[in-house]
């Protein structure tokens, strides 16, 4: 099954141990469930103008909390819904999403109704709001292909506003919408907050062409070959399974943020200072961004992408390291790190801090996190 967040009572001030998969944070200041835009955008409309924290929530899955809590809104988007807005030989699918629907949803719909384009991404944990603003990206895929349009409210010019994709500015785990994250102290909550989706996806049996090795192994077919929809899902959901990347109540490795590290994308002269066996792969130009999606521009013979998970097993942090502690490098895989039950956002944030340091010190290289810091940082 694919990973979702606990479920969450609709009324109180929950922990955020209870809405988070990592299963850690402190108390929400006041909690807020809302099943409509409009709900949405008042909530957080309100809660500017008070002068309140704001902190959307959807799945959980790539957040780290602070002990301390949220001292603000958390607002969740509890929408579960896909709008079908067309279907046909020549234009391909195109649907609307509300931000709070599950992605896994998404994929499940896409792959069952033939619409290409995201069947790389199955069990990618949280909501599909989510997935525009950290463009989201693996097994050879990112959402940025497929995105057509972005609704949201604009927190600074209290309006709502809609994105073409090209104006998304997506990159690497990044876009416009988390940018805007950083700008003027907006956060946790980006400037934009999203309300739907809407994706355009070309209709057919197979899937586009495979982009990563692992996945095409799998398959038994070449990279760049096609292979039938369920198969890429099914199979993708195998190859996160065995690392931990799908939620089992019984396996600790699970309660995790997912990958905490983003793969570093570095100067070609510093992945060349780098040990023979560390992966290099590709970068591609978007203009104005930089993204490792496939189709989205030429090769940037200026800059690398490397392996994180690579760097920090070469620096020291094997699978398991820091256990039996209460948090701990998950036994699958060396990008999660996991808490085993009984700890804290300190110890996990400390730990984090101790694997991204020693690949520093061993590399040169500095990893970013991928997740979402609320009220901590490295």
């Amino acid at each position: 099954m694919p990973q979702t967040a606990p479920d969450a009572p609709s009324t109180g001030t929950p922990a955020l141990a209870e809405l988070t998969t990592l299963h850690l944070g402190g108390p929400a200041g006041r909690y807020l469930e809302v099943d409509s835009a409009d709900a949405l955008v008042e909530a957080v409309r309100a809660a500017d103008d008070a002068g309140e924290p704001v902190l959307v929530l959807g799945g959980g899955s790539n957040l780290v909390v602070a002990d301390d809590g949220f001292p603000g809104l958390v607002v969740r988007d509890v929408r579960n819904d896909i709008v079908v807005d067309a279907v046909d030989s020549c234009g391909g699918a195109s649907a609307t999403v509300p931000a709070g629907t599950p992605w896994s949803v998404v994929v499940e719909r896409a792959v069952a109704e033939g619409w290409v384009g995201v069947e790389a991404l199955a069990g990618i944990p949280g909501s599909t709001g989510a997935t525009p603003v950290q463009n989201v990206g693996a097994y050879g895929q990112e959402v940025a292909g497929v995105v057509s349009t972005v609704r949201t409210w604009d927190r600074a010019e209290r309006r709502r506003r809609t994105f073409a994709g090209g104006e998304l500015g997506f990159g690497y785990r990044t876009s416009v919408l988390k940018r805007s994250m950083r700008e003027d102290g907006w956060g946790p909550t980006p400037r934009y907050v999203v309300l739907d989706v809407g994706f355009q996806l070309r209709l057919g049996t197979l899937s586009a062409p495979i982009g990563y090795g692992e996945l095409a192994r799998r398959l038994g077919v070449e990279v760049g070959e096609r292979a039938p929809l369920a198969d890429v899902r099914a199979a993708v959901l195998e190859l996160r399974a065995g690392k931990g990347m799908v939620v089992d109540p019984g396996d600790r490795d699970t309660w995790s943020a997912g990958s905490f590290f983003t793969n570093p994308v570095v100067r070609a002269d510093v992945a060349d200072a780098l040990p023979e066996g560390a992966p290099r792969y590709p970068v591609r130009a978007a203009r104005p961004e930089r993204t490792t999606g496939p189709s989205l521009g030429e090769v940037d013979p200026g800059l690398v992408k490397t392996s994180a998970a690579w760097l920090i097993e070469h620096a020291g942090f094997g699978k398991g390291f820091g256990l039996p502690g209460p948090v701990g490098i998950s036994t699958k895989h060396t990008l999660a790190l996991t808490h085993r039950g009984g700890g804290t956002t300190a110890e996990l944030v400390a730990l984090a801090r101790q694997v991204r340091d020693g690949v520093r010190d061993a590399f040169g290289v500095e990893l970013e996190p991928e997740p979402v810091l609320v009220g901590v940082a490295l």
